[in-house]
C-alpha cells in the first residue's frame, strides 16, 4: 500500500468538500498543513501511532459518500426502551427523511447554514485532525434549543459507517443551547459491514448560561475502525455539563475532549470507560481549562483491558491565575487482566491560582484477591465472582448515564462483554 503524503492526503480530501466555508476552510488547510499527521515524536500522541495506523489501512484517501438505509435498519439499531429524538447520518450525512425529533428543536444541514460560527470553540490549531476535518468536511448537522426550552427525551445522533475499500469519513455537529436550555443527547454509531475506514469527528457545543447539557457516546464499531474525534465546549456562568464515553470496540480510537470553563459557578463532568480486548487501542485525551473563579470539574476514567490491548489515559486541568475557588478533581484507574495488556496514564495539574481544591491521581493494577477470595467463601465461583468484581469497577461510570434505556443497553453490552470473556 502506497504510504501517504501530508500534501497527497489532503489534496484528495478537498476535492470533494463543498465550496462553501472558505475562510473556514483555509484556516483549517493553512493548520492542518502546518503540523500534518502526527507521528509519535509528538508528544501528544506519544503512545498512539496512528499516523502509521492510517497509512497501513487507508487505502482510498478520499472521503466516503453517503449510502442508503432504510426504517427496518434505523428500527434494528435503537436499543430498547428508547424513546427520544432520532436523527438519522449515513457517513456523516443527515438523513431528514428518516429522522424524527422534537418540534422544539431546529435542525438545519451545516452546508445550509453559511452564518454558523464553526471552529470558534474547536479550533484548528490545538489538533491536527480539526484543521483536516475543518478543511475538508463535506456534511453535517446544526442543532439548536431555544432559550428556556427543556427536551424531556433524549435526542439519539445515530449514524451509520460503511466505507468502499477504506476510506474517509469526516462528519461535522454544532449544537447551541440558549440560557436556561436542557437537553440529553445519544451519540451512537454503527457499522454496517467489517470494512476498515477511518472517522475524523468534530462536535462543538456551546451552552448558553444556566443550561444543562449531557451528552453520551458509545463506541461499539467494527474491529478494523479507525476514529478520532474531537468534543469541545464551552460551559457559562451557572450551566452544567456532563459528558460519558464507553469505548467498547474498534483497531485504534482516539478521543479528545475538552471542556472550557468560562463562567464562575459552572460544573464540567467527564467520565469514560473503556473495556478492551484483543489488539484495541483507545486514547483518551482530556483537557478542563478553568479560567473563572467559582467553577468545578470531575473527572473519573475507568478501564479494564485483557489480551493485548492498549489503552492510554492523558488528562490535563488548567487553573489559571484569576480562576481563584476553583474546585477540580481526576482520577484514572485500570485492571489488566492479562501480562500483554498495556495501559499508559498521565494525570496532571497545571496550576497559577493559590485559593483552591484540585486533586488527581491514578492506579493500575490486578484484582483485588482478597475480595476475589470473599466472594468465592460464600459460595460464588471464580468466573462469577471475577466479573462481579468487574461489573462493579466499571459500574461506578456507566451510573452517570441519567437517560435509563440507554443506561441499561450500556449494562447489558459490558455484562455481556464481562461474562462471555473473562
Amino acid at each position: 500500500m502506497s504510504t501517504l503524503t501530508t500534501q497527497d492526503t489532503f489534496n484528495s480530501i478537498l476535492e470533494s468538500a463543498p465550496k462553501n466555508f472558505t475562510e473556514l476552510r483555509s484556516k483549517g488547510k493553512a493548520q492542518y498543513l502546518s503540523q500534518g499527521l502526527p507521528a509519535l515524536k509528538d508528544e501528544e500522541y506519544k503512545f498512539t501511532p496512528i499516523r502509521k495506523k492510517i497509512e497501513q489501512t487507508i487505502s482510498r484517501f478520499e472521503l466516503a459518500k453517503s449510502f442508503e438505509v432504510n426504517a427496518l435498519d434505523v428500527k434494528a439499531a435503537i436499543f430498547a426502551g428508547f424513546e427520544g429524538s432520532v436523527l438519522v447520518f449515513t457517513n456523516g450525512k443527515f438523513i431528514p427523511e428518516l429522522s424524527s425529533y422534537d418540534t422544539t428543536l431546529t435542525v438545519n444541514e451545516i452546508t445550509d447554514q453559511p452564518d454558523l460560527p464553526l471552529g470558534s470553540i474547536a479550533k484548528a490549531e490545538k489538533d491536527p485532525f480539526v484543521g483536516l476535518n475543518q478543511a475538508g468536511f463535506q456534511d453535517g448537522i446544526a442543532i439548536s434549543l431555544p432559550k428556556k426550552s427543556k427536551i424531556e427525551k433524549p435526542v439519539l445522533l445515530l449514524s451509520f459507517y460503511k466505507s468502499n475499500e477504506g476510506q474517509v469519513i469526516q462528519p461535522r455537529i454544532w449544537i447551541e443551547a440558549g440560557d436556561f436550555a436542557e437537553a440529553s443527547f445519544i451519540d451512537l454509531s454503527v457499522s454496517m459491514d467489517d470494512s476498515p475506514y477511518f472517522v475524523n469527528k468534530v462536535v462543538e457545543i456551546k451552552g448558553g448560561v444556566n443550561s444543562q447539557l449531557n451528552y453520551y457516546r458509545l463506541q461499539n464499531e467494527g474491529k478494523h475502525v479507525i476514529e478520532v474525534s474531537n468534543t469541545e465546549t464551552d460551559i457559562r456562568e451557572h450551566s452544567r455539563f456532563t459528558s460519558v464515553n464507553v469505548s467498547l470496540s474498534g483497531d485504534m480510537v482516539r478521543n479528545n475532549l475538552n471542556l472550557n470553563l468560562i463562567g464562575s459557578n459552572s460544573e464540567g463532568n467527564m467520565y469514560g470507560l473503556y473495556l478492551l480486548n484483543g489488539k484495541t487501542h483507545v486514547d483518551n485525551h482530556t483537557n478542563v481549562d478553568h479560567t473563572i473563579p467559582h467553577a468545578e470539574s470531575n473527572e473519573l476514567y475507568k478501564g479494564i483491558l485483557a489480551d493485548q490491548s492498549r489503552g492510554v489515559f492523558n488528562g490535563k486541568i488548567f487553573v489559571r491565575q484569576d480562576a481563584q475557588k476553583t474546585n477540580a478533581f481526576q482520577q484514572n484507574n485500570n485492571i489488566l487482566l492479562s501480562e500483554d495488556a498495556i495501559v499508559n496514564t498521565k494525570p496532571q495539574l497545571e496550576i497559577w491560582a493559590d485559593d483552591v481544591k484540585c486533586s488527581h491521581g491514578c492506579t493500575t493494577g490486578q484484582l483485588d484477591e482478597e475480595a476475589l477470595f470473599y466472594l468465592r467463601a460464600r459460595g460464588i465461583d471464580k468466573t462469577q465472582a471475577k466479573g462481579l468484581l468487574l461489573y462493579a469497577f466499571a459500574g461506578e461510570v456507566l451510573e452517570h448515564i441519567g437517560d435509563e434505556s440507554f443506561r441499561e443497553y450500556c449494562i447489558a453490552l459490558v455484562g455481556d462483554r464481562l461474562g462471555s470473556k473473562f
